[in-house]
């Protein structure tokens, strides 16, 4: 988290205490709208070095190379309070990428800098690159007040004509995204996005849009402050005609194509950039990714020393993931939370610990389930589709699991017995909910499965369908897998079902057929994990009720829903009362209110049970160095999150020896 403080304060400022960030305490009982939260301070020991840049930036200082630190910073920088202490200037940040595409790597430790940011804690939004905001007229229009002096990289000016020029002229160019940006729709209709001076930007909606900080908190966000328009504008129809000859001298097929290769931030070196470290290197042409320091980077410590702290961040191009867990082990890698961190691998890490100086740190994930069952309810055969969706069915088979069996054998005596249901520490526990048809009772699953017509057997002592067939479907698995237990809990579980008479085949495929089949909506049991469990609910309900071709059980209605009834099929009325509240939810701003409609969408789905949980996940971990430090604990995790970004990786520090 952090505050305001003008410029020059910040270059006047000299030791005395630092402001605490706390992630410690519950996530429970948000308020998102904050736009000054507040900080606790406590003395805290450290380097009080009189430093205010890096070494190497003033060394280019006193060369002429680049100006005095007060010329790079805007008025109003933004305070950064340490997690332990002051950090000092220097060192490598050593990470790991597997491949060229796992740009999700990048964007989780140097690529989130946006207008507004999730708080560390993911308890409120908090303003980044804008100083504050204001939220007016319900909901319906938004103000950015931007800082004063800001500059891109390169040292050019970062006004609200860029944030103008990312959204009008990229994201809601027909020519360039001929599907417009979806989290940005209110009533099917963009908003409109105006310049009010060189330091305020507005949004106007046509409606209220109730989920706009969040969403411009998540990855959605991000390309609203990642297109200078001093640089991008060359490359635009709009300000040079003479674009379409650059592009085919580029050897592009159109300006469009230019556009994009110059927009990727991910590989695109000369892209001037907000974050804390530029990248070097295209992504293509290297094994080892470099990002160095951005001068002009507009955060600061509370004693006024420039951030980041660490010199650069390299992320090594591998193969696979024993290649990571080897790097980890080595003591190559000083910070990692992502790729390998599983209850597999966690053993192999622990005896590694002190050959690779490093140790654990606490993730809190924000997946409520690590194995979702879930039952095709509008399966294209109309008998299955018929038991599949009777709730007795889904009721039968989740009592016929053994979740203690399942624990002990395949999660190494990790988690308890859930379903899709918020976590603990999410403000929407609901225990009654979390708890139902967990318990192992084959008696009761048998009975559930007699009553609903599913008495008979055949010789094999499989039960039968009502037309004679066998009760026989697919349980169908991507790979490769995001679990690595997904297909031995499978199993085991397929035991499980057969103790009751239901023949289950476990079919591991390709994750792009998966995918195909799913949406097309051909298979007859898909197996995911289930997100939502903490702040992500509201904005990710899909195992909640029918939001998107995520929720797996019922993706044509979920298509109804998206295309309000012109594509998909129908669903019940339950589905469609969630789908109005979830409407109504998203035309207001009032957070009491939002929470009181997530309730009631929660409430249908606890009665309808639309798909079986298995296990909740517990705690998660990440790596980190031995003097690797600032590293708060626990941070959430979750993709929305971004993790460990909102954790402020620009105050993490490695201690030179």
């Amino acid at each position: 988290m952090g505050r305001d403080w003008t410029r020059r304060d910040l270059l006047r400022a000299g030791g005395g205490s630092l402001v605490a960030m706390s992630i410690a305490g519950s996530i429970a009982g948000c308020s998102f709208l904050e736009t000054d939260p507040a900080n606790t301070r406590r003395e805290s020991e450290g380097d009080r070095s009189n430093a205010k840049e890096a070494p190497s930036l003033a060394a280019q200082v006193k060369a002429g190379e680049l100006p005095p630190l007060e010329e790079r910073l805007p008025e109003e920088p933004l305070v950064v309070e340490p997690v332990e202490r002051a950090g000092v200037y220097g060192g490598t940040w050593n990470s790991v990428m597997v491949g060229p595409s796992d740009t999700a790597v990048i964007h989780r430790t140097i690529g989130y800098d946006q207008l507004v940011h999730f708080s560390p804690d993911w308890s409120e939004i908090v303003p980044n690159v804008a100083r504050s905001f204001d939220v007016e007229d319900d909901g319906r229009v938004y103000t950015f007040h931007l800082r004063r002096g800001m500059k891109w990289s390169d040292g050019e000016p970062f006004t609200a004509d860029d944030i103008v020029f990312a959204c009008v002229d990229v994201l809601f160019n027909q020519e360039i995204f001929p599907v417009p940006p979806g989290w940005l729709l209110v009533e099917d209709k963009l908003p409109t996005v105006e310049k009010v001076d060189d330091y305020t930007v507005r949004f106007t909606f046509s409606a209220p849009h109730g989920l706009f900080l969040q969403l411009l908190a998540t990855p959605s966000g991000t390309d609203l402050t990642c297109m200078p328009k001093h640089y991008l504008q060359q490359f635009h129809k709009k300000y040079n005609p003479d674009v379409e000859n650059l592009a085919k001298e580029q050897k592009y097929d159109s300006w469009i194509d230019l556009l994009g290769a110059k927009r990727a931030i991910f590989d695109n070196p000369e892209l001037p950039t907000l974050w804390g470290w530029k990248l070097t290197q295209h992504l293509s042409e290297t094994q080892r990714v470099v990002a160095k320091r951005n001068p002009y980077y507009w955060k600061v410590d509370p004693d006024g020393r420039q951030l980041p702290y660490i010199d650069q961040v390299a992320y090594d191009l591998v193969n696979d993931n024993q290649v990571i867990l080897l790097k980890i082990s080595n003591g190559e890698i000083n910070m990692h939370a992502r790729h390998v961190n599983s209850l597999h691998n966690k053993p192999t890490l622990a005896r590694n610990r002190e050959k690779g100086n490093y140790d654990f740190f606490t993730l809190l994930p924000a997946i409520m389930n690590e194995m979702v069952i879930a039952f095709n309810l509008t399966h294209e055969d109309p008998v299955l589709r018929e038991i599949f969706q009777n709730k007795n069915f889904r009721i039968a088979m989740s009592h016929a699991i053994n979740r203690d069996e399942l624990i002990t054998v395949v999660f190494q005596r990790q988690g308890e017995a859930w379903q899709l249901a918020p976590r603990r520490e999410s403000e929407f526990f609901d225990e009654e909910f979390a708890k139902q048809y967990t318990e192992h009772d084959v008696d009761k699953a048998n009975q559930l499965l007699d009553q609903i017509g599913l008495d008979q057997r055949d010789s094999e002592g499989y039960r039968l369908r009502p037309d004679g067939k066998r009760l026989r479907f697919q349980v169908e698995i991507p790979t490769p897998t995001v679990k690595d237990f997904w297909v031995s809990g499978m199993e085991l579980i397929r035991e499980h079902w057969k103790a009751v008479g239901v023949d289950a085949e476990i079919k591991a495929e390709d994750r792009t057929l998966f995918y195909e089949r799913k949406e097309a909506n051909k298979h007859d049991v898909a197996i995911w994990q289930g997100d939502g469990g903490l702040q992500d609910a509201i904005i990710e309900p899909r195992w909640y009720f029918p939001y998107s071709n995520e929720s797996n059980y019922a993706t044509p209605w979920a298509r109804w829903y998206s295309t309000k009834g012109k594509e998909g099929q129908e669903p019940p009325e339950p589905a469609k009362r969630q789908m109005d509240l979830y409407n109504e939810l998203r035309l207001t701003a009032d957070r009491d209110e939002q929470a009181r409609l997530f309730r009631e969408i929660l409430a249908i789905a606890k009665e309808q049970f639309w798909a079986i949980g298995t296990v909740l996940q517990p705690e998660n971990y990440g790596i980190k160095a031995n003097n690797f430090h600032n590293v708060p604990e626990p941070i959430p995790e979750a993709y929305l999150y971004l993790t460990p970004a909102p954790a402020r990786p620009e105050q993490f520090f490695i201690e030179q020896e």
